[in-house]
């Protein structure tokens, strides 16, 4: 421990044991600020078993891990959490939690400042609340959550999990959506089912009336609005049937489609219109594919 945070955590002053205090206090803020970053593009890292988390704040260990396509917070690419979906996207925050708690008792015989254990505990659930509450209002084009957002945000994520919308395409397109001629053409690329956009367009269009009033309320410049809301939400990520393609070619001796896709993913917010086809959703084929939906850890 002494020898992490000498090499790791030079920053940190005072006595060893002031130290140790304040290694865990910092391990608690960083994994709440990468759990964040996590829940703003969908990635699900799939087992969050302790051992498999960093006291650097870094994502490691990761086997079956996925991007979420269509929304759906019970979503897991790991086959071996299907029953129990501990460590699907939505529990990802509260398994953090859990994990810095079992850090704690693990730590509680080498630091003597026990309340400085609690105040790591606080320190996760205030920064991961604090930064995913920004990164929230910066993907929904707004400059601050308040608690009247909270009805309007809700429905947009009920309605994207009950019709079966992309996360990465919704967000993403929703900075087109013109304030002066809304319409909710620009989101209909992100919609998986057909049927199931045109059963709930009332709902949907009630609901962009919602957010269009919302945005009037800051009156953000639209060319602002795009560009901010695009600096948060990604145009490319690692889908999981990309991926698949990506190594099947290379079974063959073929690494050109791993090489293209390290490409787009070192400037994932850019548009990158060569790489569009990288950008659109899964197709109904990988639905259920293996390797393009859910893995093994063993995988």
């Amino acid at each position: 421990m002494d020898f992490t945070i000498a090499r790791d955590y030079p920053e940190l002053q005072g006595d060893t044991q002031e130290k140790r205090a304040q290694w865990f206090v910092e391990i608690c803020h960083r994994t709440a600020v990468m759990i964040a970053h996590w829940m703003r593009v969908g990635f699900v890292h799939g087992v969050m078993n302790t051992d498999n988390m960093s006291i650097l704040g870094l994502t490691i260990d990761y086997g079956p891990y996925g991007w979420l396509e269509n929304y759906d917070p019970l979503w897991t690419p790991n086959t071996t959490d299907a029953q129990g979906r501990r460590y699907s996207y939505g529990q990802q925050p509260y398994i953090g939690h859990w994990n810095l708690a079992r850090l704690k008792d693990a730590l509680t015989p080498v630091i003597q400042d026990g309340e400085a254990l609690k105040t790591g505990l606080l320190t996760y659930a205030d920064t991961y609340s604090d930064a995913f509450g920004g990164m929230l209002a910066a993907k929904f084009g707004i400059r601050a959550l308040s608690d009247a957002d909270a009805s309007w945000i809700n429905q947009a994520f009920e309605l994207m999990h009950t019709t079966e919308v992309d996360l990465t395409l919704f967000f993403r397109n929703l900075a087109s959506v013109d304030l002066h001629n809304p319409s909710l053409e620009p989101l209909h690329p992100a919609f998986y089912r057909e049927e199931l956009r045109q059963q709930h367009q009332d709902d949907w269009a009630a609901w962009l009336d919602a957010y269009l009033t919302r945005l009037q309320t800051d009156n953000i410049p639209a060319a602002e609005r795009r560009s901010r809301m695009n600096t948060v939400n990604p145009r490319f990520v690692l889908r999981n049937y990309l991926a698949q393609q990506a190594i099947d070619k290379a079974t063959t001796g073929d690494s050109s489609m791993i090489l293209e896709l390290l490409d787009a993913a070192r400037h994932p917010y850019d548009e990158q219109p060569q790489y569009a086809h990288f950008m659109e959703k899964r197709p109904e084929w990988a639905r259920h594919k293996a390797g393009c939906s859910m893995l093994s850890c063993s995988s």
